[in-house]
């Protein structure tokens, strides 16, 4: 590994843990190298039902480019069903809420319905299980979700 390399995986970790503290500055000073292709990035600062939460991230196109698939396309599925993305909005509105309230709030018949929609938002990141057995956005999720989702109206022309 490269001094370049060990330079952008530090500052990345620096950004990762900023955001995760709630530091607006979550922004990297070193260059994201590659062929000049500029960078891509999203910020933002909710205050909705699971409290506030700040979020910034840059990255160079060449780097987003080249990671994995298996993460962005697990978070990208969880998202992609009706359901799912009334339970998301459902904690963005709503805050924490246990099985019996995101059940309700889905319209869903049976307990098994709703499992197996969490299953797939808890496998991908999105939302997680608190200590009270409640359901809750993963805060580091929070603006990231609200980004997929504004984008996406975007792609359709909603919001234009």
């Amino acid at each position: 590994m490269t001094t370049v390399d060990v330079a952008r995986k530090l500052a990345e970790l620096e950004e990762r843990v900023a955001a995760l503290e709630g530091d607006d500055r979550a922004t990297s000073d070193v260059p994201p190298g590659g062929d000049g292709g500029g960078t891509v990035g999203y910020h933002g600062r909710v205050t909705l039902g699971g409290g506030e939460v700040s979020w910034q991230i840059d990255a160079a196109p060449e780097r987003v480019l080249a990671l994995p698939d298996r993460g962005p396309v697990e978070v990208l599925a969880a998202l992609a069903h009706p359901v799912r993305v009334g339970i998301v909005r459902s904690l963005l509105v709503d805050g924490p809420q246990p099985g019996a309230a995101l059940q309700e709030a889905a319209g869903l018949g049976s307990t098994g319905q709703l499992y197996h929609h969490l299953k797939t938002l808890t496998s991908s990141g999105v939302v997680e299980q608190d200590k009270r057995g409640s359901y809750r956005l993963r805060p580091t999720a929070t603006v990231p979700v609200l980004v997929l989702l504004t984008a996406a109206s975007d792609v359709a022309g909603q919001l234009r």
